[in-house]
């Protein structure tokens, strides 16, 4: 392998499965990295596979895939003396694989380039599963030119890539993305509930519903697979629903645009975490669908 290292920072269940297919493809060196010691002692004594901190990622690798929760977890990689922007030696480009908030991204992309490091945000949907097989998507946005020089660091990890625009274009185009997503998997909840209500199975439902014009891919594969399965096993907290809908709900009000869906959305999802959900596997939000309505909104409001 002649190519300088690519790194990965942030091992948890999509970073390492990304780290996986990298380590497959065999293409060129790996570095890895997350500030959980259990996470890191999974990539010890592979081939090829490099444990070093972001200061030393900073000064060998060529480029960095940042597969944490959010830009505050990014920060914490990048200042200080022990940090990237400290450490930064050559040139250097980072491609921020989270669910951010555009407007922090521009900004921290912002930051880097005064260090001589190119930003580019990538927000990736396809979930765990997806980044174990190599068929993620991203969607890029950066200095366009950057891009088309490093695209093949995706090859590895995505069936499908694609250029939407400036900084920012790639984590707002990810919102709106899981704003669709996670409103359609509640709709398909409360259908599935009130089908039940109606003495109708569930598998029933979900089988007419996959041969319909309703037919997502909640109803595809999230329901077949992982409700209607008994496994509930969608491998993501509720949590990261609610932070991904409490943002691009700020980020529609920023817009001017109208929120309706995505403000029902995160209302439903402020009831799981204040029933104390915020870690459990989001596929729970159908078990106990009437126990989250059930929970009182801030102010004391009752349920719809």
């Amino acid at each position: 392998m002649t190519k300088k290292p690519v790194a990965v920072i942030g091992l948890g269940n999509m970073g390492g499965g990304i780290a996986r297919s990298i380590i497959r493809d065999g293409d060129r060196p790996l570095f890895v990295w997350d500030r959980v010691e259990a996470a890191r002692a999974k990539f010890m004594n592979i081939d090829g596979v490099t444990i070093v901190p972001p200061a030393q990622i900073a000064s060998d690798a060529e480029i960095i895939l940042f597969v944490v929760p959010a830009t505050p977890q990014i920060m914490e990689c990048m200042r200080g003396k022990d940090g990237i922007f400290a450490n930064v030696c050559g040139e250097l480009v980072i491609y921020d694989l989270t669910t951010s908030d555009p407007d922090q991204t521009c900004k921290l992309a912002g930051r880097a380039a005064k260090y001589g490091i190119h930003y580019l945000d990538a927000g990736t949907s396809g979930g765990p599963a997806n980044g174990e097989k190599g068929k993620l998507l991203t969607m890029v946005g950066g200095d366009r030119l950057i891009f088309d020089r490093t695209r093949d660091v995706f090859d590895p990890i995505c069936e499908h890539v694609f250029y939407v625009g400036q900084a920012g274009a790639g984590h707002t185009l990810k919102l709106l993305h899981n704003i669709i997503c996670h409103t359609t998997m509640l709709a398909t909840c409360e259908a599935g509930h009130m089908a039940e209500a109606a003495g109708i199975d569930l598998a029933a439902m979900i089988d007419v519903i996959n041969v319909s014009n309703a037919r997502s891919y909640a109803s595809e594969v999230r329901f077949p697979n992982h409700i209607i399965s008994g496994t509930w096993d969608l491998r993501s907290r509720i949590y990261n629903l609610y932070k991904d809908l409490k943002m691009g709900a700020k980020m529609g009000k920023r817009l001017g645009a109208d929120t309706t869906y995505s403000r029902a959305t995160l209302s439903l999802l402020e009831r799981a975490m204040a029933a104390g959900m915020e870690n459990d596997d989001y596929s729970l939000l159908y078990r106990d669908f009437k126990k989250v309505r059930a929970v009182k909104r801030k102010g004391g409001g009752s349920k719809d």
